[in-house]
């Protein structure tokens, strides 16, 4: 005799009355029922089915014998987990590796599913917290309760220090309603700051490029994408050509991506280091090769950049004595660390990128020619912003979309006159130049939409500052910030008085009401006349 829970998988020829067969049978052998399942598929009955023994129950093999007398049934087998079981398993697995807290409770308020990083957050991965009400745990705000009076709530930012630690995150709880509509419970979701500002700062300044990222619509930088796109998995030299400001490093980035290499993207500006550190953080160098080094040595980007990409950028301001050595890095596909004998083999792919014409410094034997049809394999052009005009209005809304997402507000946007003075514009700084004339804007403007006042360029900007040192701001009589403010204030307004025929045209040049402008002349007691 068994006390224990037998659990069986019955398949039936699909007929009436297969379920009071069994329960007919599964009652005479003093058995209660703890669940049961039934599926109905391709004219075939199966039935799932959790019984507990009794004392006065038989063996299981008896009870397996006896249904087996059931009319019609093509098999009966023992399994180990009821698939209601399984079910809560997979989904218990799936809660557990979502990266927010999420915890239910039922209409009566127990609660009915917590994951493990809500337990974490909570403070409650001591002990078991299911079928618990929520009222006998040690909760601080009784939100998700009230979502079963038909309540939710949206981005509540909690702050909790619990055993595990300080935890801040933004919460939302909405009821569950069944087909009728009747609130069956509730369920609260919790997203952790910090997880959020990652993917913030992920979205806005990411740590992996790929050409999606490289915005724009125009042909010229459409056909630059294609062709970068399709000698990206070709381990050949590219090099990359194009004004300051273009872009160069985003399309290497987004090569490097492309290319499914293993290795790490390596960076160097060739023109910021001098000829003697350039070669060392290139080449490396053995322990005590020169004064100042690291006792250890220390490998040198090639290395560091082995089975990946090194992107060697404004290479034409490389040193004559170390573009002699990038040629037999290349020819011999190994490196010599500074001091060192052993050859070190490395494979890594080539990104070279210059603003500068190599042809005509090859005539003036400042870049070696060798080099240049070594690197010159794939060359790419990144068209300068002059030749994509209809490009500016979708960079400048992502640039206000990045600004709004740093400050953590809602994007402005661009008037049509700011845009047509964005589109007047020659652009010799580039996207570069662009990003930060709408950075600049979105900061300094204080409303949603941006004027074409606020488009400030860099003759803009000196013109601004000689402006305000041509006010009184040294004034020994003026000693606080508002006094500054008011005098200059005062100064524009004087300026515009003289500059148009009337207040009220002088208002709207300013933008201001014209009883705004009433007021601030009589405030400071301008003579209108």
């Amino acid at each position: 005799m068994d006390i224990s829970t037998l659990k069986l998988e019955l398949l039936f020829t699909d007929r009436k009355q297969i379920v009071e067969d069994i329960t007919r049978i599964i009652s005479a052998n003093d058995l209660n029922i703890i669940s049961m399942e039934v599926e109905n598929k391709e004219e075939k009955t199966l039935i799932y089915i959790e019984t507990k023994s009794s004392r006065f129950s038989p063996s299981h093999k008896t009870i397996i014998t006896s249904l087996k007398k059931i009319p019609d049934l093509i098999e009966i087998t023992e399994i180990r987990s009821m698939p209601q079981e399984i079910r809560e398993k997979r989904l218990k697995i799936v809660l557990d590796s979502i990266s927010d807290g999420i915890i239910s409770i039922d209409k009566f308020g127990y609660v009915t599913t917590i994951n493990r990083v809500a337990k974490q957050m909570l403070g409650w991965n001591q002990f078991n917290v299911l079928g618990k009400h929520l009222s006998a745990l040690s909760v601080e705000n009784h939100d998700l309760i009230d979502c079963l009076k038909g309540r939710s709530f949206q981005n509540q930012k909690r702050n909790l220090i619990t055993p595990n630690g300080r935890f801040q995150f933004f919460s939302a709880g909405v009821p569950i309603r069944d087909l009728t509509g009747e609130i069956t419970g509730a369920i609260e979701i919790m997203r952790d700051m910090k997880e959020i500002r990652e993917l913030a700062n992920e979205v806005t300044c990411p740590s992996q490029y790929s050409f999606s990222d490289i915005i724009g619509k125009s042909a010229a930088i459409m056909d630059a994408i294609s062709f970068a796109q399709k000698i990206a998995v070709t381990p050949s030299i590219v090099s990359i050509r194009g004004d300051s400001g273009t872009g160069k490093e985003l399309f290497a980035r987004a090569i490097h991506s492309e290319s499914g290499v293993k290795g790490e993207f390596v960076a160097v500006n060739c023109a910021a280091l001098p000829e003697s550190l350039l070669e060392s953080e290139l080449f490396g160098y053995e322990k005590g090769s020169f004064t100042g080094a690291e006792k250890k040595g220390k490998q040198g980007l090639f290395e560091t950049a082995d089975n990946g990409t090194l992107f060697l950028d404004e290479i034409a301001d490389m040193p004559i004595g170390a573009q002699a050595k990038i040629l037999r890095v290349i020819q011999e596909k190994s490196v010599r660390r500074i001091g060192g004998v052993k050859e070190i083999p490395v494979n890594t792919r080539i990104i070279t990128a210059t603003s500068r014409l190599i042809e005509q410094m090859i005539k003036d034997n400042t870049f070696r020619q060798d080099l240049y049809y070594r690197i010159n394999v794939l060359p790419i052009h990144v068209p300068p912003l002059k030749e994509r005009y209809e490009d500016i209005p979708l960079l400048a809304d992502h640039f206000l979309s990045r600004a709004a997402n740093q400050a953590g507000i809602q994007p402005k946007k661009l008037s049509d006159p700011a845009l047509n003075k964005l589109f007047s514009h020659d652009w010799p700084g580039n996207i570069r130049e662009l990003k930060n004339v709408i950075e600049r804007a979105s900061i300094i403007s204080d409303k949603d939409i941006i004027d074409e006042n606020w488009i400030l360029f860099g003759h803009d900007i000196e013109r601004t500052i000689r402006g305000l040192k041509a006010t009184s701001f040294n004034d020994l009589q003026i000693h606080s910030l508002k006094e500054m403010v008011g005098s200059y204030e005062k100064g524009i307004i004087k300026s515009a008085l003289k500059k148009y025929p009337s207040i009220r045209k002088s208002a709207k040049a300013l933008k201001l009401s014209h009883t705004a402008i009433i007021n601030k002349i009589k405030k400071y007691g301008i003579n209108a006349e």
